[in-house]
């Protein structure tokens, strides 16, 4: 049987012998991206590029990409829903379309991957108004799926914009005026096992919800854009953006429904039931293994990208997965909380992910990761004891408490349903299910918001926060010394926000001293470019920077300042993704607004510019 790391392996090296050049793995946290807390996609941090920006590794790139997505926290715990995935990814920008992509995506699984021809049904846009269906697909897969012997009529189905149109504001309704999207292709494998659930409808198809169908690749073919009168024109130059989940191709190789049964989850569960006791094959139980999994898998990567627990943005998702699977090993465990139980399970995550990937390399990272992990697990337990007396406290209000005690210390209803029941109470679902709806509603919206492409917000306040983030970086350096560097940075249309390396809180005479460095750059009105060029020069040019807008040997770099003469005369030099202003003039006014300790010698400053 093929293995996940297989799958990687085989899929990277076939796109290398068709001419693409693989690229890095992004992080999990992109530092110059405002719209979105995560990396929740393979394309989500080459948007510039499929918008017409030159990729510097060339036309056609490959890669594999972690992911996080935790709008649908609530859905984890079937057979096929995790907050950590890995896409497989291949893009054309303007280089090859339709007539190589849909034969190679065919190749790659009944060759590669050796899944069962019989098994695999298509996807394709049925059209919209004035654009039409996807015909040009539909005849290269009648030649595709003819060639194999296989009836196109009945391994082709048509669905609307909802299911196979792309863009990144939706529909094409939706879509703004000059936004670029088009229709898409998508792969589905089915698990003949799995018997159809009339409630999803009467009859059964690659789209249905029922469980027996699972898309395993979707090919967007970027062609049109949205012109000022709302039509849509074919734009000069058309993408391809392919992503194909390791978890649901691994699925497909094992020929098994459950994800949590592949390679990459299954040490997890066994460990699981050996030290809880428990069979996975009670389904009573595998609601709760699954999240534990798939929840201390996106912790580890999480901390390997340098996020914290906390009550704030990316440190909040981290304490809030991390909790969940501690409610869950203490439903699982009759109310057994050990921090031991979850360093085995981070032992196994190690197993696994070494096989895929080398970014858990050394011992001393293992343990972090492991104490970061407990420490969380054991200050949980005792909010947990915490929250069991406020239920004992509030037995004859429980129907108005249930909501606001799962949202303060993680209990499930269903816990709470078991407590109230022992004290011969009975919860009123329906009461609980309409605010976890409303609230599950208000989370998914606000993610929407969140993520608008990466690196794709060019507002113009956005802009001038990102270049007055590299002055203000350089300034801290030029005032606190240069062993200072940055650590995460975050730019909305509102603010500014700064992490750094330093051990004191700054005082008053350093913050101003930082701000007038700032601002009589601003004053100087400092020509502001990028250059793509070799990353070991940009090193020895004294570049600065989180180091993640690099590609492999070339990266990005963003100079402030006159580098006519030699560009080490730049005020500022750095690795970013951009965007930026032309010159530092336009960002008016800089200035410091609060300052906060995140321990452990990382420090915070929030700015305005522009005000």
């Amino acid at each position: 049987m093929i293995s996940s790391a297989d799958i990687v392996n085989k899929y990277i090296n076939f796109f290398k012998d068709r001419g693409h050049i693989q690229i890095p793995n992004s992080p999990l946290v992109l530092q110059n991206d405002p719209t979105t807390l995560f990396t929740s996609s393979g394309m989500q941090p080459l948007v510039p590029y499929l918008l017409g920006e030159i990729h510097p590794q060339g036309t056609r790139l490959v890669n594999v990409q972690n992911a996080i997505r935790t709008q649908d926290i609530e859905e984890v715990g079937d057979n096929r829903h995790t907050t950590f995935f890995r896409m497989l990814g291949n893009w054309s920008m303007g280089d090859y379309f339709k007539k190589e992509e849909i034969p190679w995506l065919w190749e790659f699984l009944t060759r590669e991957l050796e899944l069962p021809k019989e098994k695999l049904y298509i996807t394709v846009f049925e059209g919209i108004d004035d654009i039409p269906k996807d015909e040009e697909a539909v005849n290269i897969w009648n030649d595709v799926l003819k060639s194999e012997g296989l009836n196109p009529n009945e391994r082709i189905y048509y669905y609307s914009d909802k299911s196979n149109w792309w863009s990144r504001a939706g529909v094409p309704s939706k879509m703004p005026i000059g936004e670029p999207g088009g229709p898409s292709t998508e792969v589905f494998y089915e698990f003949s096992a799995v018997q159809h659930d009339s409630k999803y409808g009467k009859k059964c198809h690659p789209n249905c919800e029922c469980g027996r169908y699972m898309e395993i690749g979707n090919s967007v073919f970027m062609q049109y854009i949205k012109a000022k009168d709302g039509s849509f024109q074919a734009l000069p130059k058309n993408n391809i953006d392919f992503g194909g989940g390791l978890e649901r191709m691994s699925a497909a190789t094992h020929d098994t429904p459950d994800v949590f049964t592949t390679d990459l989850y299954l040490p997890i569960i066994k460990t699981l039931e050996e030290q809880t006791g428990k069979s996975y094959k009670d389904a009573i139980n595998q609601s709760h293994m699954r999240v534990i999994a798939d929840h201390i898998k996106a912790a580890v990567y999480l901390i390997i990208d340098d996020v914290i627990p906390s009550n704030k943005e990316h440190g909040y998702i981290l304490r809030r997965l991390l909790r969940r699977a501690a409610v869950k090993m203490h439903q699982l465990t009759g109310g057994q909380l050990h921090a031991d139980f979850f360093r085995s399970l981070t032992n196994e995550v190690f197993r696994i992910e070494e096989k895929i990937e080398d970014r858990i390399h050394t011992h001393t990272q293992k343990t972090l990761i492991q104490d970061v992990i407990a420490d969380e697990i054991q200050k949980f337990a005792r909010t947990l004891d915490r929250g069991l007396k406020e239920v004992e406290k509030n037995l004859n209000t429980l129907d108005d408490r249930a909501f606001d005690l799962y949202q303060s210390y993680g209990f499930p209803f269903e816990l709470l349903k078991e407590i109230a029941k022992e004290k011969d109470k009975v919860l009123n679902d329906d009461k609980f299910q309409v605010q976890l709806k409303q609230h599950k509603e208000s989370s998914r919206s606000a993610s929407v918001g969140k993520f608008r492409g990466g690196l794709a917000d060019h507002q113009k306040k956005t802009l001038m926060g990102h270049t007055a983030t590299h002055l203000l970086h350089q300034a801290l350096r030029d005032v606190l010394g240069i062993h200072v560097f940055q650590t995460g940075s975050n730019i909305t249309t509102e603010r500014i926000r700064f992490d750094f390396n330093y051990e004191q809180k700054l005082t008053d005479e350093e913050i101003n001293r930082i701000e007038n460095i700032v601002n009589e750059k601003i004053a100087n009105d400092l020509p502001v470019h990028f250059e793509m060029i070799p990353t070991q020069k940009a090193k020895e040019l004294g570049a600065i920077g989180l180091f993640v807008d690099t590609y492999a040997d070339i990266s990005k770099i963003y100079f402030i300042g006159d580098t006519s003469r030699n560009p080490k005369d730049a005020y500022s030099i750095e690795f970013c993704g951009g965007p930026h202003v032309k010159k530092t003039g336009l960002l008016i006014n800089f200035k410091i607004i609060k300052q906060e300790n995140l321990g452990k010698s990382q420090k915070r400053l929030y700015a305005i510019v522009g005000n």
